[in-house]
């Protein structure tokens, strides 16, 4: 390695007196590394790349860290690196009254505990190790509680099956080989500082070749970070005047500009093409006509909105999307499940009309298992087909509906100026579908009266909120949709239906339908095949089947509409656990998002909703959750929702 001008006193004044004033701190260092401090932190990792041989990936370990020193081992730079630590020390020390630096090496094989020769069953190839740390701490250090909170979360820490070794080793060598310590001991002990060092088995590399492993690398930092993190907590706690509630209020808030960059790329490939309108039929009202003049015994033809973007060039600009870049890796995980989903879709776009679409569906929703079949056959068997939404005979047309909808809009813009939602009356739409943010009403469309409040607390009370609240939020994600949120946004706008008194027999048995008409297209039966099983042996009028086996059967086999009473089940099981909470409205996130969403909040990255359904506030509302919360059914739906 080249000989390098060291630190300057300059920049390390600069850098000492922007973190004084409570400022974040991102500069690159000389001859290699980058100090990054989010704000002022009672913490400091740190890692100096060795001089004599190769450590490719050990210093990921702390970048996903809100503050960071990645430095040369370099001799020459020795002296301005331990000033620039001394200095941060210093500062931060003065503010918390305490201050806790670890150093992270990786180590040759004897410098860490041996494999567990009993346990090596998915160790078979010799260049996968198991996980494993010394963590090296002074003889006299005073953190006994930090340090066992340590060794706690790394021997949790899992990869590829196989749990970490740990072992703590008291020592007044606190550095890797061959380097002077950070700060001088004497200073240390004035400012109140403690080091930790921790060797670190790199089975992220291969032993034989040193290249790279990343899966294993990705899981090495999401674990490895969490662990840290939960040690910082308990040092703060114990040895410093700061009292966050929260050990993830400690990670990072401010996002580095790759981040924004990567959630633009996301977005804009996803809001590039309306996968569901796509897949849905122009001509379902013809189709019906002629399906019905043919006795039903001929295949409809469905014609379809010709293509608005290539799906090879989409591909292309998504897998050329570096998300590798992003160091946080809560962030990276959201982006590469996004990506995963958007390379699915765009591949089915490009399958349309093929047996290769239902195979993306199935990949894209989920297969259907038996309990979700089972509870659909049930509510089929248990409601009368003869069930009515009740409210006599009068309905709404379209343009009746289209206003309706417009007033509720205009109520939430009233709350909400941003909420710019739109509704249009269209020719080419069946029933009620939302498009970026837009109603979009089919001109034959005639609902219910008794259905209205429950459609309108569906479409604009779940689908609209959330997607508006998604857009006052930092991520472009959070509007055009997580990985896997369809489940949830369907679940919880059927749950909206409930709430206000409006989930009907009828409707509990048209989302039954959907379940079993796409049990019925996995399992290999034709579009006449399924209609037949409906009309036949579950009583559905004829045109109602039709209109559930077509959004089934669209573009080649589409299962989404399975997901509404498989989100509804998963949300009655959430809900005996734990209360409805407002992060449901953040934007448009799958179930699993939730811890991910807190984290965010507790990090500041993200605010809460911008705006809540009404329909949360009605007394109604509150009695149903309480009912909720005791924990019932779908089934139970059917006697108490009117109690």
């Amino acid at each position: 390695m080249a000989t390098t001008n060291a630190l300057s006193e300059q920049s390390i004044t600069q850098i000492i007196a922007r973190l004084g004033e409570n400022k974040r701190v991102r500069r690159n260092l000389p001859g290699w590394g980058r100090i990054h401090i989010d704000r002022q932190l009672p913490f400091l990792c740190v890692y100096r790349q060795p001089v004599s041989r190769e450590d490719a990936g050990t210093e990921r370990l702390i970048t996903s860290q809100p503050a960071y020193v990645t430095a040369s081992g370099q001799k020459t730079l020795a002296s301005g690196i331990s000033q620039l630590i001394e200095g941060t020390a210093k500062t931060m020390s003065g503010a918390f009254g305490g201050f806790l630096i670890v150093e992270i090496w990786s180590g040759l094989n004897d410098d860490l505990p041996d494999d567990n020769v009993d346990n090596l069953v998915i160790l078979t190839e010799p260049t996968l190790r198991r996980p494993a740390f010394n963590i090296i701490v002074p003889k006299q250090s005073g953190i006994t509680e930090t340090v066992e909170v340590l060794e706690k979360e790394l021997a949790r820490l899992e990869i590829r099956q196989a749990r970490a070794d740990v072992n703590v080793i008291h020592s007044n060598k606190l550095t890797p080989p061959r380097m002077p310590a950070l700060i001088p001991e004497a200073v240390a002990n004035a400012l109140g500082c403690v080091t930790i060092g921790i060797v670190i088995r790199p089975i992220f590399r291969k032993l034989d070749t040193g290249e790279n492993l990343p899966l294993i690398h990705q899981a090495m930092i999401r674990e490895f970070t969490n662990a840290l993190q939960k040690a910082f907590f308990t040092f703060v706690r114990t040895q410093t005047k700061y009292r966050p509630p929260h050990y993830q209020m400690l990670g990072r808030h401010a996002m580095v500009k790759a981040v924004w960059t990567i959630d633009k790329q996301l977005s804009d490939i996803s809001t590039s093409f309306d996968f569901l309108l796509q897949a849905t039929p122009i001509n379902a009202h013809s189709a019906w006509t002629k399906f019905k003049r043919q006795r039903f015994q001929q295949m409809p033809i469905f014609r379809y909105r010709p293509r608005t973007v290539d799906p090879a060039l989409l591909k292309r600009q998504l897998w050329n999307i570096h998300i590798e870049n992003v160091e946080d890796p809560t962030l990276q995980h959201l982006f590469r499940e996004k990506r995963k989903e958007l390379d699915t879709q765009i591949s089915m776009l490009g399958n349309m009309n093929s047996d290769k679409f239902l195979y993306g569906s199935m990949e894209l929703y989920g297969d259907l298992n038996d309990k979700i079949v089972n509870t659909a056959r049930q509510l089929l068997e248990k409601i009368s087909p003869h069930s009515r939404d009740g409210g006599g005979s009068k309905s709404l047309n379209a343009q009746e509906f289209a206003q309706v909808a417009r007033n509720q809009i205009e109520r939430y813009r009233a709350e909400f100026p941003d909420f710019s939602a739109q509704v249009y009356v269209q020719n080419n739409v069946t029933g009620l579908v939302v498009s970026h943010g837009n109603l979009l009403v089919g001109d034959k469309s005639n609902i219910s009266a008794s259905r209205v409040e429950a459609l309108i607390s569906h479409e604009i009370g779940t689908h609209i909120v959330t997607y508006f609240n998604g857009q006052a939020q930092p991520f472009k994600l959070l509007f055009s949709g997580l990985a896997g949120y369809e489940e949830l946004q369907e679940g919880l706008a059927v749950l909206a239906e409930y709430l206000v008194g409006g989930l009907s027999k009828p409707r509990l048995r048209l989302l039954a339908a959907r379940v079993v008409a796409a049990h019925s297209l996995i399992d290999g039966a034709t579009f006449i095949d399924t209609f037949n099983l409906l009309t036949n042996t579950y009583r559905f009028k004829q045109r109602i089947a039709f209109n559930i086996v077509m959004r089934i059967y669209r573009a080649g086999g589409l299962t989404k509409d399975a997901v509404y009473l498989r989100g509804l089940v998963q949300l009655l099981q959430y809900l005996q656990k734990k209360p409805l909470a407002d992060l449901f409205f953040i934007g448009k996130i799958a179930i699993d998002d939730i811890p991910i969403m807190q984290e965010l909040q507790r990090r500041k990255v993200l605010q809460p909703p911008r705006i809540l359904p009404h329909f949360l506030n009605a007394p109604a509302t509150v009695l149903r959750l309480e009912r909720l919360s005791r924990g019932i059914s779908v089934i139970d739906l059917i006697e108490r929702k009117n109690k």
